[in-house]
């Protein structure tokens, strides 16, 4: 009966000890994963506060995508990794950073592979200078496809490079977009030592892979930023040195008033106006408007001014004038491009008005008589289309006489063609109704009544073209 007892309580110590030997050890094996777990989640945390202190701290684009592939790296315990980048053209990608340690995810050729068995850099310069494109292995599938997943070095997008590189088994790649864009590709591939990446760093990976988009994307938004506003900065400078390029003030010509304005629809005009003194008793006045708008059409305003005022002293031929400096602009301008123009000269002994028109818009002639408002249509065509067989033959001139309070408008077609909130134009009609009613007023008022009405006429829409206006008055 004792030795019963004794058996039983022997067996029932046996179990309580084996249970408690057993708990003890499932207590172990618990603390040693949450303790991973702690590490895992400290690993994660250090690497969001990296990359908020990278971007705030305003660090390289290359420190950026260094921290990104290092810290993937070492929080799955893998061995290496890269980063691919969308190239701007969206044709392949780019690679920006790729650890020394990591396996090749492209096919490297077999000659690469010769000269790495000497020369490791060889492999190096290869793989951070070698574009992927579209079938180019797992980066590309994963570039198209979007998300991520695990390969093997099995699979046929890695099939073969294992023997390549470090010996992985294993690579996390996956696709690296913020708000429907496509930014590029993250992969970390393990060592010969490790176990084959699982479900468990699928996951971590993915958000890895989400939080670095993010970074990315705010990176290219905040270097957008940048560039825009210094390409602000510099339109400012352009538009302040095209400024001082345009007449200070009106010419003080001997019986006539002449006010000039331009208001351009960017931060830079492809309009131009000038005054020059030819001589004694003549004087030159210019208005120009190059094809197309924004910077490129500046510069060859620019040029137009060097060449007319190298070609209009001491000459009084207002075709004559035209004619140069089509000569000389036409070999400098691109195929596309071309310059409307239009020159007069003012003689003021006899109050003859001469004019030649190169494809611009006709001039309006204001009788004070009768207030009649005519267009004046000298033959001509377009500065820059043509090198000067046509060019010269066709242009001529027309001469005027104005009598007293009569006068001349000049205008760009940024004016006729100025747009209200309902798409309809201002129209060369209400520009004639416009002279007659200010050119009584004088040249300074003429100009500046007209703008206020073109301004009045918009409203609220936005000016898609420079306009420039000069009125000349017979005193």
């Amino acid at each position: 009966m004792v030795t019963g007892l004794l058996i039983i309580f022997i067996a029932l110590s046996a179990f309580l000890g084996w249970r408690i030997v057993r708990q003890q050890r499932a207590l172990h094996l618990l603390g040693h994963e949450w303790r991973a777990l702690q590490a895992e989640e400290k690993q994660v945390f250090d690497f969001l506060h990296g990359l908020g202190e990278a971007f705030g701290g305003g660090v390289g684009r290359r420190d950026l995508h260094r921290l990104i592939v290092e810290s993937a790296a070492r929080i799955l315990d893998a061995h290496g990794g890269a980063l691919y980048l969308v190239d701007r053209s969206g044709q392949f990608l780019a690679p920006t950073h790729i650890s020394r340690t990591c396996a090749p995810l492209v096919h490297v050729p077999g000659h690469i592979r010769q000269q790495a068995a000497s020369n490791p850099v060889a492999l190096e310069s290869y793989l951070r200078l070698h574009p992927v494109y579209p079938g180019d292995g797992a980066v590309a599938r994963m570039w198209k496809e979007g998300g991520a997943r695990i390969f093997n070095f099995s699979d046929p997008e890695l099939a073969g490079l294992a023997a390549n590189g470090q010996g992985a088994t294993s690579a996390l790649v996956g696709c690296l977009s913020y708000r429907d864009k496509t930014l590029g590709v993250l992969a970390v591939v393990n060592g010969p030592m490790s176990t084959t990446f699982g479900p468990d760093d699928l996951a971590v990976f993915k958000a890895i892979a989400e939080q670095s988009a993010f970074a990315l994307f705010s990176e290219a938004v905040y270097l957008e930023a940048g560039e825009k506003r210094r390409l602000d900065s510099d339109l400012e400078t352009a538009r302040e040195i095209q400024s001082i390029l345009l007449p200070a003030a009106s010419p003080e010509i001997a019986g006539y008033e002449v006010s000039g304005l331009n208001i351009p629809a960017r931060h830079v005009s492809g309009d131009y106006f000038d005054y020059l003194r030819i001589d004694e008793h003549h004087w030159g006045l210019a208005i120009a408007d190059v094809s197309g708008k924004g910077i490129p059409a500046a510069l060859i305003t620019g040029m137009c001014r060097s060449l007319l005022r190298a070609a209009a002293p001491g000459c009084t031929s207002a075709a004559e004038v035209m004619r140069a400096v089509n000569r000389r602009l036409y070999p400098d301008i691109k195929q596309d491009m071309f310059v409307s123009m239009l020159y007069v000269v003012i003689d003021t002994r006899t109050s003859d008005v001469t004019l030649a028109r190169a494809g611009h818009d006709p001039p309006l002639l204001y009788r004070a008589t009768g207030r009649e408002v005519v267009p004046l249509r000298p033959p001509g065509m377009a500065v820059g289309i043509d090198s000067g067989n046509v060019f010269d033959r066709v242009i001529a001139e027309e001469t005027v006489t104005l009598a007293s309070g009569d006068g001349i408008l000049l205008y760009t077609d940024g004016a006729t063609e100025a747009l209200d909130a309902h798409g309809s134009e201002f129209g060369l009609p209400r520009l004639i109704q416009a002279v007659q009613a200010n050119a009584p007023k004088g040249a300074a008022a003429t100009v500046s009544n007209i703008a206020a009405e073109l301004r009045e006429f918009a409203g609220q829409s936005a000016q898609h073209d420079d306009i420039t206006l000069i009125s000349i008055r017979r005193l």
